[in-house]
């Protein structure tokens, strides 16, 4: 890679306003009157529609079932306006949620019982067959219920983050070097691996390092400001960070 070619810069003072924009975001979906329902209840379903899918999974529901009660949780948190309780002097968003989740799992006593799941409810982008092969394909036998939600939830937060970071990566040169850096991005290389790669992106080892470096702290603050639209003190972001990566880790 020519040293002389301009890197790119990294975008991240977004997240001042990001976390805001969020909690607006789902206040708006909480206001059955709010113009903005429907597009924000789509966008609160897609963000954190696959972690509770896995969780209710775990929980023994067949794939179809699961769907249903996922978008029937959704339907209904919103009905009852129960996302105020999510003010801004309280807890987090992800515990709020699963909280909740269980609550009304408790409500959902057999499929006759909800024979109107989703009703209303604004249709989710994201495809069941997917959700399903997703949760097949990733290891979750070892994991309880709440273990795997909150891995799943520190999968996305961390997946938004790194879509977010290849978006600044216009250039193929600069592509190519971030679909081959990324892995480094949450885990410390092993020894030898940055030497190995070296020659695939014409660098040397010590160049491939310092990319890595560069590249880290760009990709953390990305995932602060995802983790920031989900707490309500920001003396809770760093916390939160903290667990999720230890999450991912174990």
């Amino acid at each position: 890679m020519d040293p002389r070619e301009p890197q790119p810069e990294f975008n991240t003072a977004a997240g001042a306003s990001f976390r805001t924009t969020h909690w607006s975001l789902i206040l708006n979906a909480a206001d059955s009157q709010s113009p903005d329902c429907a597009i924000a209840l789509n966008t609160l379903c897609r963000t954190y529609w696959y972690p509770l899918y896995s969780f209710v999974r775990r929980q023994g529901r067949p794939p179809h079932d699961a769907q249903d009660i996922t978008q029937e949780f959704f339907a209904r948190l919103l009905k009852l306006n129960s996302l105020r309780a999510v003010a801004r002097d309280k807890g987090r968003f992800r515990t709020f949620l699963l909280t909740s989740m269980k609550n009304f799992l408790c409500d959902v006593a057999d499929k006759a019982n909800t024979a109107k799941r989703g009703g209303g409810l604004v249709p989710i982008s994201l495809d069941q067959q997917d959700a399903e092969h997703r949760y097949n394909s990733e290891l979750s036998e070892s994991l309880a219920p709440d273990k795997l939600f909150d891995h799943r939830w520190a999968l996305t937060v961390l997946n938004n983050a790194l879509q977010q970071l290849k978006s600044e990566f216009t250039t193929p040169t600069h592509q190519a070097q971030f679909n081959t850096l990324k892995q480094f991005l949450s885990n410390e290389a092993k020894p030898g691996a940055y030497e190995e790669i070296a020659p695939t992106l014409s660098m040397t080892p010590r160049a491939v390092a310092m990319a890595v470096c560069r590249f880290r702290q760009p990709y953390f603050d990305l995932i602060r400001n995802e983790v920031a639209a989900t707490v309500v003190h920001p003396s809770n972001i760093d916390l939160e960070v903290d667990y999720l990566l230890q999450v991912i880790g174990q």
